[in-house]
């Protein structure tokens, strides 16, 4: 139903935005306000987006967290979460993550859609989302929670454009029907040592699930997913903690590497 008035919902987008910008910690707004509900932390979030675009920043994708199943048990929820990617987000692959610019930035390997067709809910399924994928590419994801101490809900992770800050596209692209998306294998390596290991089935099962789901989901809102969108479908491995002087490199099979260095 939503709890929050119209200045409610600004000043806590202020709030939240001012931590991601200015890279200090906030507290969890439910402590504030304890009544706040999912459509609450949505429309926080949609006028943090609000804010972005007003100040010439363009929204380029969507991400998709909270995917795997093992997860969200642990944080006894249903169903992911999704956020936006603004266009300062972007880094290049070798590239270098300003640390000073984040709080406690943590890295997920991911597998990125790009839309060439819009998909609107409800009803999307995983057929649809392949009909209408141009191309997937590997991408790794600075995640980078703004609240201290990692104290939070997912009310508060949602409002807070659920932790999205950065993040890293490959240059391998691939068509979607030349992927075994369920069975492709990552492994992610920090400072040459290998961290975590995974597969695209501990993304919902399938990627492309993720997509349809964020189609449902937003389609809830009345929005949809247009055509040329970038999507992050979620973490296939955990997330990985990354300080100053860490370099990552993250191998997809049979769609190369991406790599990065937090300076």
């Amino acid at each position: 139903m939503g709890t929050l008035n119209q200045a409610q919902i600004a000043e806590l987008a202020q709030y939240l935005e001012a931590s991601e910008l200015e890279a200090k910690d906030a507290t969890k707004i439910t402590d504030r306000y304890p009544e706040m509900d999912f459509e609450d932390a949505y429309d926080i979030q949609f006028e943090i987006r609000r804010r972005k675009e007003a100040r010439g920043n363009k929204i380029i994708g969507l991400k998709v967290g909270l995917t795997s199943r093992a997860k969200m048990k642990q944080m006894g929820v249903e169903t992911p979460v999704y956020g936006f990617l603004a266009d300062y987000f972007d880094r290049p692959d070798g590239g270098e993550i300003e640390t000073d610019q984040l709080i406690h930035p943590k890295v997920e390997a991911e597998l990125a859609f790009v839309t060439k067709a819009p998909l609107r809910g409800p009803g999307c399924h995983i057929g649809n989302v392949l009909a209408a994928t141009d191309y997937v590419i590997p991408a790794v994801e600075v995640i980078d929670s703004r609240y201290e101490n990692f104290r939070f809900d997912l009310i508060s992770v949602i409002a807070d454009n659920a932790s999205s800050s950065r993040f890293v596209l490959g240059g391998q692209m691939a068509d979607p029907a030349d992927v075994d998306m369920r069975t492709l294998g990552v492994v992610m390596e920090k400072n040459g040592q290998v961290v975590e290991l995974g597969a695209g089935a501990a993304v919902l099962g399938h990627p492309a699930a993720s997509v349809a789901l964020l189609a449902n989901m937003l389609g809830e809102r009345g929005e949809e997913i247009s055509a040329g969108t970038l999507i992050l479908t979620g973490g296939i491995t955990a997330a990985v903690a990354m300080e100053k002087g860490d370099c990552l490199n993250v191998r997809y099979q049979g769609l190369g590497s991406v790599g990065m260095r937090f300076v």
